[in-house]
């Protein structure tokens, strides 16, 4: 990690990506496969091709966007659950989903502790993710983390994906703090470090596809972040 403390005192808030930040992927990729799992045995499939086939399904939704525009992934959801049963899914498929990945979920290692250090000594949260806002919702309360953020700013409510600046600067205006005030971290390089570096956010990048030249900050442990910020844990 960058020795940085002199800018410890100068942060006010900390933005976190979800996914792979706060979420484990590998949890989600697994909620998926439960989701599938359920799906199949009622219609007596096999669990493992039908899994292909709605993550083939899937993977084509999200390529198929333009530029930095976002679609929304409970669209690529219902349309690969649809190609499971003939273009026809089940009215209940999203309560279905939702049950069945809920469980799955697990935070990185650290996550919940650093975010809940972070709020007891002062610091405004806020999520900046290529997520649907629901989605964002559900997965915080899963580990009882919602009411540490003050703002969640999501691609369904901005209508693009980062490193658009629209991302993060929806979550500087609805926090009122100055870009050189705040913090990101985030999983990607290319999206978290990069986009938020373009504003003037020092940015945390979180393992190492987020290391690199824009990266001020390089961690292995979500928890390295205190001890950035000068917090006790």
């Amino acid at each position: 990690m960058t020795d940085d403390a002199a800018h410890a005192t100068d942060t006010e808030a900390v933005l976190w990506d979800i996914g792979g930040v706060l979420v484990e992927l590998r949890s989600v990729r697994e909620g998926y496969a439960a989701f599938v799992a359920e799906l199949a045995a009622d219609a007596g499939r096999d669990p493992d091709a039908a899994l292909e086939t709605w993550q083939s399904v899937l993977g084509d939704h999200f390529r198929g966007r333009e530029g930095n525009q976002y679609r929304l992934a409970r669209d690529g959801y219902e349309k690969a659950t649809a190609a499971l049963f003939d273009g026809d899914p089940p009215a209940d498929w999203l309560e279905t989903f939702e049950a069945a990945t809920k469980p799955a979920l697990r935070p990185e290692p650290g996550a919940v502790e650093t975010v809940e250090a972070l709020a007891e000594a002062g610091y405004r949260q806020a999520i900046v993710s290529d997520i649907d806002t629901p989605e964002a919702h559900r997965m915080l309360e899963a580990f009882g983390i919602r009411d540490r953020f003050d703002h969640i700013t999501t691609s369904e409510a901005v209508g693009y994906t980062k490193p658009d600046e629209r991302m993060f600067q929806d979550a500087l205006s609805a926090l009122d703090v100055a870009p050189e005030r705040a913090v990101m971290v985030g999983d990607r390089h290319s999206h978290d470090v990069t986009g938020a570096a373009a504003l003037g956010i020092r940015t945390v990048g979180y393992g190492e596809e987020a290391w690199g030249d824009q990266a001020d900050h390089e961690i292995e442990d979500l928890r390295e972040i205190l001890e950035l910020l000068g917090v006790e844990s």
